[in-house]
């Protein structure tokens, strides 16, 4: 416990510190599903033969498609 108190002292402004991109584009598949995510994020890991290891092989790879991803799971996250 101290170490996750430690963490979060250490980035007070960063949300996602800590959060794996894989529970990111799990929630946000759970929530939206493969269709609501392609519709929010026009990438074609969402809409053809979509899968959680292809969209994050595609997201390490491409800064600006993850940043979008990373803003909607923040957006979803405010509204929990």
């Amino acid at each position: 416990m101290d170490k996750q108190n430690n963490t979060k002292k250490q980035q007070p402004n960063n949300p996602l510190h800590g959060v794996k991109l894989a529970h990111i584009v799990e929630t946000l598949f759970n929530h939206y599903g493969w269709e609501g995510l392609a519709a929010k994020v026009n990438i074609n890991c969402f809409k053809i033969d979509p899968s959680i290891k292809s969209s994050l092989k595609f997201l390490r790879k491409t800064q600006w498609a993850r940043d979008k991803v990373e803003q909607l799971y923040l957006e979803l996250d405010k509204k929990k």
